[in-house]
């Protein structure tokens, strides 16, 4: 088994809704109809287009991620990756390959933050930028999408995101792969193929500690989803289908 040296924190599916301290100040929590009716934070985004988004948190990694990318490119798939950071500064030449191979790059903090305790907003913008800064170097692109670590997220991260330029990104809940955990290929595939709808996020890992079952699952989900006539798409792309309008900062709260 291959030694790793990040930990990935359980989900059950569900997003929790924790406060910060006012060095991150403590902001009343609002379930996902209020964030998901004003398009501040994305979970899916309905559509009769069979359009599906692939989305990779935690990587780049350099045993993973070069065989997902190989698989994508196998499979004229375009994904979207939250990187992290400082793995990005370790491993440049995969984001840079993520990029040149029309990926969407995305801001998954600097060192894999929760935002589940004490957090200033010092750090928290110092984590976007240091990532924001990372990728810039090694693509010259700079992403507009954050995923916060664990699905934590509140008010006043949700405010902070939106006010450097980032759309907060979630998953869709019935996408939750889990493949972080190592549930079985079939419990990974059968997660996607089971459960896909139009305009769905779904959420993989492109760095798993241990030996990863996500290629094995990818290598039967991509074909039968294109077999049913999905297209993928990127996040981005995926937001073009939205019928919403994200509130603009300054807009009251409603």
């Amino acid at each position: 088994m291959r030694s790793r040296n990040f930990k990935v924190l359980a989900l059950s599916g569900c997003i929790l809704l924790l406060g910060f301290s006012t060095t991150l100040a403590a902001a009343p929590s609002k379930g996902r109809p209020y964030y998901e009716k004003r398009g501040e934070v994305v979970w899916e985004v309905p559509t009769e287009e069979q359009v599906i988004a692939l989305s990779f948190d935690d990587g780049p990694d350099p045993e993973d991620t070069p065989e997902i990318l190989d698989l994508l490119k196998q499979y004229d798939v375009k994904a979207t990756f939250f990187i992290i950071g400082n793995k990005a500064e370790m491993y440049p030449d995969l984001v840079k390959r993520e990029a040149d191979e029309g990926h969407e790059l995305a801001n998954h903090t600097y060192k894999h933050l929760y935002f589940n305790r004490k957090v200033s907003e010092h750090r928290f913008k110092d984590e976007l930028r240091k990532t924001q800064d990372a990728i810039y170097n090694a693509s010259g692109q700079r992403p507009h999408l954050f995923r916060p670590p664990g699905g934590y997220y509140n008010e006043t991260l949700v405010r902070i995101a939106r006010k450097e330029g980032f759309t907060v990104v979630m998953w869709s809940w019935h996408q939750n792969t889990m493949d972080w955990n190592t549930p079985g290929v079939s419990k990974i595939t059968s997660t996607v193929l089971d459960n896909a709808r139009n305009g769905d996020i779904v959420l993989f890992h492109d760095y798993v500690e241990g030996q990863t079952q996500t290629i094995a699952a990818l290598k039967k989900i991509l074909p039968e989803l294109k077999n049913r006539g999905y297209r993928f798409v990127t996040i981005s792309e995926l937001l073009s289908y939205s019928k919403l309008s994200p509130v603009k900062q300054g807009d009251p709260l409603k």
